[in-house]
């Protein structure tokens, strides 16, 4: 696609697909095919050689796979991207590619419980070391930085907590010590935030979130400098974490609309969150673009909205979380968030269930936290929901 002049990110993502086969379709079309054909023996052994960009095997590449972690390279701004069947082989692949052992990560504590897995309990596996510092304190960050500290990685705004990371002081600090920044994206999209413009070298999205928006399908997706991009590539083709064609295609229609859905999402949950602040049943409410939020001015210096998550803490803990739960009538009880539909999850009693009550403390998890996914419905009709289930409680 070729224009005099740059274009927006609505449309780049409308606009951005692969080119038309003889069939001149309009729709970007889906190839729904395990391996690909070649005209005779030379071109397939060139393939083979990596001397041509030919499709060989699905697990390897795949145009509509390719479509969309293009896409997402693109308005990431990144040089290019490797689209995989999750957001946590996203996040887990971008370990693996590129540490090995004998090399340190250094993480925010505060982040998906997942992640957080994957980092405590499985890369000492692999002899790599991890140190976790407070996202409230990346002035002190330096000094948890060794000799063989090789990635800094991080989420902001961090799942489920919305605690907000200062991307430039973050870009400054893996700069000056030569780490690969990475960076967890998915809250904000790149619609509302860009962290290759703090410096970030991968950007990581579990596209079953905001991307897909409407809880069909799973995908995960890294962009990044192009030298990263190629190790990821190298390291899953041959571990196989291959996101499908079909929820390939899925998801890079599903960019088509994200624009215009982040921003009714945000505007949703900028009216929650708004009146839930005058609730008494409820300790604090967070969200980015609210004044009362601890990392505001962080958050209106990097990012063009709040996203669509709202967190609140209820009075009494955890038997109150789950009243609370029990008595919604309109919002859903799953696992996943950035849906059309809202979302409630009480994360002490299901994502972070499996951490000790001490080490949900020290990652913010606290008993009567709930997590709303504020969803496209009319945000009257969420917050009549919230405040009924919220006066049940009693």
């Amino acid at each position: 696609m070729s224009n005099k002049r740059p274009l927006h990110p609505s449309t780049i993502a409308v606009r951005t697909q692969t080119e038309r086969t003889q069939q001149m379709e309009h729709s970007t079309p889906l190839f729904l095919t395990s391996s690909f054909t070649f005209e005779n023996a030379e071109s397939m052994r060139a393939a083979f050689a990596d001397e041509s960009d030919d499709n060989i095997y699905s697990r390897y590449s795949n145009p509509t796979v390719d479509e969309f972690a293009h896409k997402i390279a693109l308005l990431e701004k990144c040089e290019a991207g490797f689209a995989v069947a999750s957001g946590m082989a996203a996040v887990f692949n971008s370990f693996m590619a590129l540490l090995k052992t004998g090399d340190h990560l250094l993480c925010c504590r505060s982040m998906f419980g997942g992640t957080n897995t994957v980092v405590t309990k499985f890369l000492g596996k692999f002899g790599i070391e991890f140190t976790l510092v407070d996202a409230a304190d990346i002035d002190n960050w330096e000094a948890s930085v060794k000799p063989n500290t090789k990635m800094l990685y991080l989420e902001t705004p961090t799942n489920p907590q919305l605690e907000l990371i200062d991307l430039e002081k973050a870009g400054r600090l893996a700069k000056k010590h030569n780490l690969i920044f990475n960076v967890d994206n998915c809250f904000a999209t790149p619609f509302l935030q860009t962290p290759a413009d703090f410096g970030a070298d991968l950007v990581i999205h579990s596209a079953t979130k905001w991307i897909d928006g409407q809880g069909r399908v799973l995908g995960g997706v890294i962009a990044g400098k192009k030298e990263l991009i190629n190790e990821v590539y190298l390291f899953c083709r041959n571990s196989g974490p291959t996101l499908s064609a079909f929820n390939a295609w899925v998801l890079t229609k599903s960019l088509e609309t994200l624009d215009v859905r982040i921003t009714r999402h945000s505007a949703n949950a900028l009216k929650v969150a708004e009146k839930l602040q005058k609730n008494a049943q409820l300790e604090w409410v967070k969200y980015p673009f609210l004044p009362s939020h601890p990392q505001h001015e962080i958050a209106k210096k990097q990012m063009s909205a709040g996203g669509g998550i709202v967190c609140f803490e209820i009075k009494g803990g955890v038997e109150a979380g789950r009243k609370f739960m029990d008595a919604l009538q309109l919002l859903s009880l799953t696992p996943n968030l950035g849906d059309s539909r809202s979302i409630a999850s009480h994360p002490a009693s299901t994502t972070h269930s499996k951490l000790s009550e001490e080490e949900r403390s020290k990652v913010g998890i606290t008993p009567g936290l709930i997590r709303i996914s504020v969803g496209l419905e009319h945000p009257d009709d969420v917050i009549y929901d919230i405040e009924q289930a919220l006066s049940s409680i009693n």
